[in-house]
């Protein structure tokens, strides 16, 4: 695919930031997009590999080595084509997706993968600006009615394909706006909401039906759904997060990362936020502990706000720099990885575990912490120790909570379903079939497979959707 000998003779090369003391002033998306021509040139690097790692990476199995190929040949509407054959949303991939395609690269064996994220931004931001993404309207009706709850990219792209087929979709989002996490957790620098807006509008179109402000279990029983539609799709988020239960946790000023970073994506949306309630890190020393993305994106959330200074603390040991590519090509490996939030100025610390809150006058004002080393047990297993005399003090008037999701919350649906759940707390359904101990009720996304990635949502969606597809008719030409 490509050229045969593009790998050879071009560079990688990927889109630019724009500076640091720019992009901190606004919520607006920071990449500085390659121009087209550079574009198929890094399409021109996919290599006639043989046997393409990258599908293994690909949650959603795109065809990759085709739409790069497409588009360094410049057909890039064919391209597009191929890139929706799998993946719904490659708007949405192409922004926060962290590649696990480009580690499975086999050019990633000298760190030169190919851009394929790069490429599939550019493929579908050309696509909606060249007007070729409109509606696909389905002549046949199957007269079925599928509720799917939780409007997530699970559930918008479960709600695609079904409406698609043929099928009457209503989507209930409990939020006033459709998007689920990628609307309320993820932020507009990353990804600028309106990008959600002009796929909802398309669906719209397309014939899905949205009901926001509708909090099923709350202001809709379960049960009513269970009556009024022939199939009902579980697609909510993994919302219970993770907490830290030390002295001092009903401290004010210590909140979940979820309970911060919604705030701000509200305030750009241009919605009110109560004063009572309002979370600021303008002007206060933050501690952020956890180290993935949730934690990186309440660091530029707090750097954009005025933060006097942004620590964040991760329990676990700092990665190597470089993996050992031997014994982790192609699968996802474990390396030190810099964020473009905390290149814009943040103190990382790793191996550092809480002890405990303190503060004043109910107002927290600092944490105890201590250093930890991890030590292999007689059963291989890592085993966490503290190291004595080192514990250590930080200041902090906000301390922010991102240690990832435990389970979806069970109060109110999953109780009143009664749906029967697995071992971690996730709704119990398989990939097989996706069916829940209910019969006509299905599960997909992180409330079925717990906290993970975009690209498994719209995996998980689509499959759901052939699911539902083939119970409600028999057959089904929807794709896994």
């Amino acid at each position: 695919m490509g050229k045969p000998t593009g790998f050879l003779e071009y560079p990688r090369k990927e889109p630019d930031y724009a500076p640091v003391e720019e992009r901190v002033k606004h919520y607006h998306e920071f990449i500085v997009p390659l121009p087209a021509d550079e574009v198929s040139i890094q399409g021109a690097r996919c290599m006639d590999c043989g046997i393409p790692f990258c599908h293994q990476g690909c949650p959603v199995d795109n065809l990759i080595p085709d739409w790069n190929d497409l588009a360094y040949k410049g057909d890039w509407q064919a391209a597009l084509d191929v890139l929706h054959s799998t993946n719904n949303f490659p708007e949405f991939t192409g922004r926060i997706c962290p590649a696990p395609c480009e580690a499975a690269c086999t050019l990633n064996i000298d760190d030169v993968p190919v851009t394929i994220k790069t490429i599939e931004c550019a493929l579908v931001d050309k696509g909606w600006s060249e007007g070729w993404i409109k509606p696909q309207l389905t002549q046949h009706k199957s007269g079925k009615a599928v509720a799917v709850i939780g409007s997530g990219p699970a559930g918008l792209a479960c709600a695609q394909q079904l409406a698609r087929a043929g099928h009457e979709v209503t989507v209930f989002e409990k939020n006033n706006r459709i998007g689920g996490l990628m609307r309320y957790g993820i932020p507009d620098f990353k990804m600028e909401k309106h990008i959600i807006d002009r796929r909802s509008s398309q669906m719209e179109a397309e014939g899905v039906n949205f009901r926001c402000n509708t909090h099923i279990g709350v202001d809709i029983t379960a049960r009513q759904i269970l009556d009024d539609y022939d199939a009902v799709v579980l697609s909510g988020g993994s919302e219970h997060s993770r907490d830290l239960p030390v002295p001092g946790r009903d401290l004010d000023g210590v909140y979940f990362a979820m309970e911060f970073l919604p705030q701000q994506n509200k305030r750009v949306a241009g919605d009110a936020i109560p004063t009572a309630a309002e979370i600021t890190a303008q002007g206060k020393h933050v501690v952020v502990i956890g180290g993935g993305d949730t934690g990186s994106d309440c660091i530029g959330t707090s750097i954009r706000q005025g933060a006097l200074s942004v620590t964040q603390l991760e329990i676990l040991p700092q990665p190597p720099e470089k993996e050992d590519k031997m014994l982790t090509w192609p699968d996802w490996p474990n390396k030190l990885r810099t964020s473009s939030s905390q290149q814009e100025g943040t103190a990382r610390e790793w191996s550092v575990a809480t002890k405990v809150f303190f503060g004043a006058e109910g107002k927290v004002t600092g944490l105890q912490l201590i250093r930890v080393d991890w030590k292999k047990d007689q059963r291989g297993g890592w085993k966490m120790e503290e190291i004595n005399g080192s514990e250590f003090e930080l200041k902090a008037d906000l301390v922010l909570l991102a240690m990832g999701f435990v389970h979806p919350v069970h109060e109110g649906m999953l109780k009143e379903l009664d749906v029967s759940l697995d071992q971690r707390g996730n709704v119990d359904a398989n990939t097989g079939d996706y069916q829940t101990s209910l019969e006509k009720v299905f599960s997909a996304g992180d409330m079925r497979r717990g906290q993970s990635l975009v690209v498994w949502a719209i995996r998980e969606g689509r499959q759901a959707a052939r699911s539902v597809d083939l119970f409600l008719t028999g057959r089904s030409d929807l794709p896994r």
